[in-house]
């Protein structure tokens, strides 16, 4: 029987200085990186929601 050493999972969260906002409503911001077309992140997240409705 072999024993194999388990590694550390290891998460490394996004740096949202090199992101930028996108405001969805009064509660909600999503984070999209520099130069993405905040227009076109706001009707795609407004689309998914739509059909989790």
């Amino acid at each position: 029987m072999a024993m194999y050493e388990k590694k550390p999972i290891v998460f490394k969260s996004p740096d949202l200085t090199k992101m930028q906002v996108v405001v969805i409503d009064h509660k909600t911001k999503i984070f999209i990186a520099m130069g993405a077309d905040p227009v076109d992140a706001k009707n795609r997240y407004l689309a998914r929601s739509i059909i989790k409705k």
